[in-house]
């Protein structure tokens, strides 16, 4: 059966979409952000063909390319199939709202022309409006031309109309919360809507399942709020003072004669101490080391030992001289 403006025939049967099943909210708003990340995508795989030219030789001509490439999508998915890349994720598809027909009706060729009018020149003008506005004498900032009254009224129509739009997309969006149907304004302008492209089935979940998954989301939204609040250097030295009860509560000159491997490693880094510090136990610390552990940490002990951490002091060595006589 010939279809009407190139679009393909809609299904026959009870498995074609129905209109009057009502789509939900989400699904709709889902497949916009679908197609703007669609048409990210486009751009950054078509760009990155010229990140070895010279900078910058795409700009001039940006907007227009942008335009051309969602040109591109349209022909290729809303042209033969009255759906957009993210309506056809979501399983729905576009319903020309202005048949008589309770029955499912694909775009008419006006209609997909129009959606493409309306989708691709409102960017393309918004992106490019700027140079227009400067081309025509009229940016902000420039001495008024010679014929500036008619130059200056056309720039305050400009602007009414961009006022006007968006406050028409805004009370059609909520009537869209309202009612559940067109959710931008060029579908309410052109008499279309999202149905679904084939009947929803039942989604049948076990309680057990869904029980599982919420317990499991609460548990890692508590992991989430509570893993900043843990003292991970305080376990590691509580864990460490049980498993060596000995090292800990030394202090003074006790600690000192542990051995002269402390003076060689800093008790946080362990590198070779940096203007070299003692904290209350027999242990050296660089001198940076233990001033920002301090800062971050107000309560901060001795990895080494548990001790907790009191003024910072320098490290005085005693040094003997010895004469060293040669035969």
């Amino acid at each position: 059966m010939a279809s009407t403006g190139g679009a393909h025939p809609p299904p026959e049967g009870g498995s074609g979409p129905d209109p009057q099943t009502p789509v939900l909210r989400i699904n709709q708003l889902d497949a916009f952000e679908l197609d703007s990340a669609l048409d990210q995508l486009v751009w950054n795989q078509f760009s990155q063909c010229f990140q070895h030219f010279r900078p910058g030789l795409l700009t001039p001509v940006e907007p227009e390319l942008k335009a051309l490439l969602q040109l591109l999508l349209w022909r290729f998915t809303v042209y033969p199939n009255s759906a957009t890349v993210g309506q056809s994720m979501m399983n729905l598809r576009y319903h020309n709202t202005l048949s008589l027909s309770q029955r499912y009706r694909a775009l008419s060729r006006r209609q997909r022309l129009g959606l493409a009018l309306l989708t691709v020149g409102p960017r393309w003008l918004t992106e490019r409006s700027h140079s227009l506005l400067l081309s025509l004498g009229l940016g902000l900032g420039g001495s008024p031309p010679a014929d500036g009254g008619l130059r200056l009224g056309l720039r305050r129509v400009l602007s009414l109309i961009t006022g006007l739009t968006q406050v028409a997309n805004v009370i059609n969006f909520l009537v869209f919360l309202r009612k559940g149907r067109h959710p931008s304004l060029t579908e309410r302008i052109l008499g279309i809507r999202a149905v679904f492209t084939k009947p929803q089935a039942v989604r049948d979940a076990a309680f057990q399942y869904m029980n599982r998954e919420l317990l499991w989301h609460g548990f890692a939204e508590f992991l989430i709020f509570l893993l900043p609040l843990v003292n991970m250097r305080k376990i590691k030295t509580t864990m460490y003072s049980l498993l060596y009860p000995l090292g800990v509560g030394k202090g003074g000159e006790e600690g000192v004669r542990e051995g002269s491997a402390v003076w060689k490693e800093c008790g946080l880094c362990g590198e070779w101490p940096t203007m070299p510090h003692m904290v209350g136990c027999g242990h050296v610390f660089c001198y940076y080391c233990v001033k920002s552990h301090s800062i971050a940490d107000a309560y901060l002990t001795c990895p080494k030992c548990g001790v907790e951490v009191g003024e910072a002091k320098a490290v005085k060595l005693q040094m003997e001289m010895t004469d060293v006589h040669t035969r």
